[in-house]
């Protein structure tokens, strides 16, 4: 059983990604604009093997507190992984490929979390 949870989750999974120097990590607060998750996280890394060393950064973070993705899209390719925590869908794009869908300006109205370095160092536990 998980023991993580809203904000901590999305912080952790932040943090995952920039300990594999994933680059522009964004969190988006989509409680109100769906219905199938709280927050997506956004990253970009720089190849097909940084997108999923960033992927597999973030899955081990999570084992460590008893979470498992429900599922996992894109590995083999690299491009743009997805992972589906429920709660949390992280997506890890290759530059190109997040300027394409640009998932920012499509969740526009969501709002931004700070999961930035600071905060994370702010956060209990």
């Amino acid at each position: 059983m998980s023991d993580l949870v809203g904000r901590r989750k999305a912080l952790l999974i932040a943090e995952a990604a920039r300990e594999k120097l994933a680059e522009d990590v964004v969190a988006l607060d989509v409680r109100e604009a769906v219905s199938f998750a709280d927050t997506f996280i956004v990253a970009t890394g720089r190849s097909d093997r940084h997108v999923r060393a960033i992927g597999d950064a973030i899955a081990e973070a999570l084992a460590q507190h008893g979470e498992k993705p429900l599922g996992v899209e894109g590995y083999e390719q690299g491009r743009w992984l997805l992972i589906d925590l429920g709660d949390v869908v992280v997506h890890v794009f290759q530059p190109d490929v997040r300027r394409h869908y640009d998932l920012e300006r499509l969740w526009s109205d969501a709002t931004p979390l700070d999961v930035s370095a600071a905060e994370a160092r702010k956060r209990p536990g």
